[in-house]
């Protein structure tokens, strides 16, 4: 499977923090990933208060985010590479380049396609960013 990026202005690829488009050739599976806040994944319904304390800090919130998908990533036997578009919601629209400086660290020079929305709530109060992506990979065996 070949998963790239891509660029309608090549050499401008390094001013976006995502790809405009993304070609995959190849058989494969399509996963999609439910959105994941900074909470743990699995947290009780209706919300436990106890569960649901969440640091205001916007590069933490990501790192528990990222950490979420990855642990999705990893039950699957997928790495970021395989990600290849995400929605980002926010709800401070002036966290963008602290969000994107974060989970870069994650995906280690790819950047697949995004949309990022800025919303006024999340799912738990506190919350202020949530991702879900789509991503291909291989046939399971």
């Amino acid at each position: 499977m070949n998963i790239q990026r891509i660029d309608t202005i090549p050499e401008r690829a390094g001013d976006l923090p995502y790809a405009p488009a993304v070609r995959i050739d190849a058989p494969a599976t399509m996963y999609f990933l439910g959105g994941a806040t900074a909470l743990p994944l699995y947290h009780k319904h209706p919300h436990v208060p106890e569960e649901c304390v969440l640091p205001d800090d916007i590069v933490e919130q990501t790192h528990r985010v990222m950490r979420n998908i990855q642990g999705v990533l990893e039950h699957l036997g997928l790495t970021w590479r395989n990600i290849v578009k995400t929605t980002n919601y926010l709800t401070d629209i002036r966290d963008a380049d602290l969000m994107h400086a974060t989970m870069a660290e994650y995906y280690q020079g790819w950047t697949p396609a995004a949309t990022m929305v800025a919303v006024n709530n999340l799912s738990s109060p506190g919350a202020r960013f949530e991702l879900d992506a789509v991503a291909m990979g291989p046939h399971p065996a």
